[in-house]
């Protein structure tokens, strides 16, 4: 049914997004702010300069790049320390016999430090991030370039995200999109399924029995 599949990365296939929301709400103590759980949900499935560029509309005031500075280092001491994967993920990536691929909005740098801290870098036949990109998701470059990058037209790929923000830019590319929502649900608008877990993803899509 499928000839490649494509997996998202952080909240997808990897539990960092509550790991980002703690230690974000730590550097933000720093400047004394608490930040609303909003600001928190605007981020996710953003790339950096997005990121950025929110947090300074947000925020005005304060020097983002010292926040970023201070949210980066507890994140990366966090998930140095543990980064679990999403429940399903190890098994789902076993069971799968096409070619596999990440499709991420983390830059290069980081989205390898994830695969290789969580044990599953060898599993994926090519890695798209951020900087491999001119256009950041919701466009539908990302996407169109993994599926090239593996041979397979769009609408023979089977994606797996998380974010509202990666399975539009999915469905844009023309791919078939399995939508896990991980901190916030979903209406499923740009997804084919929705699904509460990897596995069961998997099984609507007709990918396991």
């Amino acid at each position: 049914m499928y000839d490649a599949v494509i997996f998202d990365l952080d909240g997808t296939l990897i539990d960092t997004e509550a790991v980002a929301l703690r230690t974000g709400r730590d550097a933000f103590a720093g400047f004394g702010i608490v930040p609303q759980d909003s600001l928190f949900h605007d981020l996710i499935g953003k790339d950096g300069p997005t990121t950025e560029a929110i947090l300074r509309d947000r925020f005005p005031r304060i020097d983002i790049a010292e926040l970023r500075l201070r949210w980066y280092e507890r994140f990366e001491a966090a998930t140095a320390a543990e980064l679990p994967l999403k429940p399903g993920a190890l098994d789902l990536l076993g069971r799968i016999r096409q070619p596999k691929a990440i499709c991420t909005s983390t830059g290069r740098q980081g989205a390898h430090r994830k695969l290789r801290l969580a044990g599953i870098a060898a599993a994926f036949r090519h890695v798209v991030t951020l900087d491999d990109v001119t256009a950041a998701k919701p466009d539908p470059e990302p996407y169109l370039l993994t599926a090239g990058l593996l041979g397979a037209a769009p609408g023979r790929c089977l994606v797996f995200e998380d974010s509202e923000t990666g399975a539009a830019a999915a469905r844009a590319a023309g791919c078939v999109v399995v939508q896990v929502p991980d901190l916030l649900p979903t209406a499923g608008e740009h997804a084919d399924h929705v699904a509460e877990s990897l596995l069961e993803g998997a099984r609507l899509a007709g990918l396991i029995a």
